[in-house]
């Protein structure tokens, strides 16, 4: 087991994860974010708004990953990190979206 497994959740109801991460100095979650990121896949999985916030600490960051989810056809993800990340970035982060966001507003696949 990595130093790092026990700050991913192992369930959607994994809560002491979310209180390590919390009590974490944000920068600590860097290196983890994508296997955090997926935790927002369901938004009514218990765990995933709480993620969202601690996501949310690191804005520069998480945008990299972000940018992979809208490059991705689930669509469900999509909208979730949309609408509980991207809806709290500053608008200079939200800039660096703007290819993918205007794609999926100007050329929605079937899906979006």
């Amino acid at each position: 087991m990595t130093e790092s497994n026990h700050l991913i959740p192992e369930s959607k109801f994994d809560f002491g994860a979310i209180q390590r991460l919390q009590q974490l100095d944000p920068q600590d979650i860097i290196p983890i974010l994508p296997e955090l990121l997926v935790w927002l896949q369901d938004i009514n999985w218990p765990v995933a708004i709480p993620m969202s916030k601690i996501l949310l600490t690191v804005p520069d960051e998480i945008v990299p990953h972000v940018r992979d989810v809208l490059h991705t056809d689930d669509t469900e993800w999509i909208e979730w990190c949309l609408q509980y990340i991207v809806g709290f970035l500053p608008v200079a982060l939200i800039r660096k979206l703007e290819p993918e966001i205007r794609r999926i507003a100007d050329s929605p696949t079937q899906w979006e």
